[in-house]
């Protein structure tokens, strides 16, 4: 899987990040880059707070 390096450079995950940040950040990693898929944790709690991604 390619890696968006400018992307991840310039969107660092938060330290301690809290599942919100997590998942709003895995939400913009997969729009920008394809480098891994969304951890299986946070599939879960996208589909149980009905988030659109």
């Amino acid at each position: 899987m390619k890696i968006n390096k400018e992307w991840h450079e310039k969107n660092k995950m938060p330290k301690n990040a809290k599942i919100e940040e997590r998942v709003k950040w895995h939400l913009a990693h997969q729009k920008n880059c394809h480098c891994r898929p969304i951890p299986e944790k946070l599939l879960i709690e996208i589909k149980r707070k009905n988030i659109k991604h």
